[in-house]
Formats: structure tokens, C-alpha cells, sequence
């Protein structure tokens, strides 16, 4: 089997009707994966090792986690929208992870990528809820990936911004002409990042071509951040 294939491997992904969901179950099928693609919004924590019950055996997991991004500014932020927000992209990793630990012991492999933001690497403005959790995810990631690297379980995590997508960049926002302008302006690319180029680096990174690398952060941004 080539090493940049997916043939044989079986991949929970979470969210799958949002964010990054619909495109990354075209490629990775393409790629031959067997995608158990989930809708649940596992705030339940119960619910993620559900998930893991039904879906049988899994060689990698993408944490496929969003929401609408809130633009308090930061003296407006209330302990709603902070618990709120933790609740829908942190809490769900570690339960995860938890859940699916044991077979990837079992199997003396696995994987987990987190599909996080570049929210987390870059200020912005009315952002300090959103951004905080995405960098909760980096930051979790990180440290678990150097813990499980030894044990063959790979953990990381794609950074993303100005990727075509449509929670956080439906055709109402590219269509405006401000954000045009945005774009031009704050982005070395000039344009969007297509959803399937995103697409395929993620399925590189689940194939066994990426086995080296172990709590790394990869921004996928047209050049917003560069780290």
C-alpha cells in the first residue's frame, strides 16, 4: 500500500455537516478512507464516547469543531458565551481522545488532527473568546502529542483562516466587497484557500507519509500567519 494513500483506514470525523465536514469527506473517500462522518454536536460529555462505541474500530480521529465565531468585545464577554464556547471546541478533544486511547493502544497506532483556527496564532480584534479556545486546542494538542508520540499515536493540529468554507466564509461574506478588499490586503495569497487544498493536506497528514510529525501546529492561512 503506498504510503499516501487511505486505503483501509476507517476515520471518525466529528461535525462532518459543517466547517471543513462535507469537503474532507469527498477527499478523504477519494483517498480510500472509510469516513464514519458524525453530526452530533458533543457538548454531551457523554457523548463522544458514544461515538466511539458506535464507530467501531478507528485508525484516526478529526476533531472537526466549530461554531460561529462571537465578536464581543472583551469588557462584554459573559460567562455564558466563555463556558459556552469551551464547551463546543475544547471540551469534546480530551473525551475523545479518551474514548478512542485504548484501540490505538491495542493496535500500537493512531492518529488524532485537530481542524483548529489561526485565530489562535494571530490578534484580532472582538475575537478573545473564540481565540482563547482555539488556542486551548493548540495548546492541548501540543502537549498530548509529545506524550503519546512514543506509543506510535500522532497528535496535530492544521491552523486555519481565509479557507473557503461555510461556516466561517459563506458566499454572502465573499461576496461583499469590504471583505474583497480584506482579503487583498491582509492575505500574502490574495484569495481564499481553496476547501480542497485544505482538504488534501489533511489527507496527507492522515496518511502513513506523515508519521513524523508529533504535536505540530500547521497553519493553513495564504500566508496571515507564518510560524
Amino acid at each position: 500500500m503506498s504510503e499516501l494513500t487511505l486505503n483501509g483506514k476507517r476515520i471518525l470525523l466529528t461535525h462532518a455537516d459543517a466547517f471543513m465536514g462535507p469537503v474532507l469527506i469527498e477527499v478523504l473517500e477519494a483517498q480510500g478512507a472509510t469516513v464514519i462522518a458524525d453530526t452530533d454536536s458533543l457538548r454531551d460529555p457523554d457523548a463522544p464516547e458514544r461515538l466511539v462505541g458506535r464507530a467501531g474500530p478507528v485508525d484516526i480521529v478529526v476533531a472537526n469543531l466549530a461554531i460561529p465565531a462571537p465578536d464581543s468585545r472583551v469588557e462584554d464577554v459573559g460567562e455564558t458565551e466563555w463556558s459556552d464556547t469551551f464547551a463546543a471546541l475544547v471540551d469534546p478533544l480530551p473525551r475523545l481522545l479518551r474514548a478512542v486511547l485504548p484501540q490505538f493502544r491495542e493496535r500500537g497506532a493512531g492518529k488524532m488532527l485537530v481542524m483548529g483556527s489561526a485565530a489562535a496564532l494571530r490578534g484580532m480584534k472582538r475575537t478573545s473568546t473564540y481565540s482563547a479556545a482555539r488556542g486551548a486546542q493548540i495548546a492541548w494538542a501540543q502537549a498530548v502529542g509529545v506524550e503519546l508520540a512514543r506509543e506510535n499515536i500522532r497528535v496535530n493540529v492544521i491552523a486555519q483562516n481565509f479557507v473557503d468554507n461555510p461556516t466561517y466564509f459563506p458566499a454572502s461574506v465573499q461576496e461583499n466587497p469590504r471583505f474583497q478588499e480584506r482579503l487583498k490586503r491582509e492575505v500574502p495569497l490574495g484569495r481564499l484557500v481553496a476547501a480542497r487544498e485544505d482538504a488534501q493536506f489533511v489527507a496527507y497528514l492522515c496518511s502513513d507519509a506523515a508519521n513524523c510529525f508529533v504535536g505540530q501546529v500547521f497553519p493553513v492561512c495564504g500566508g496571515w500567519v507564518q510560524r
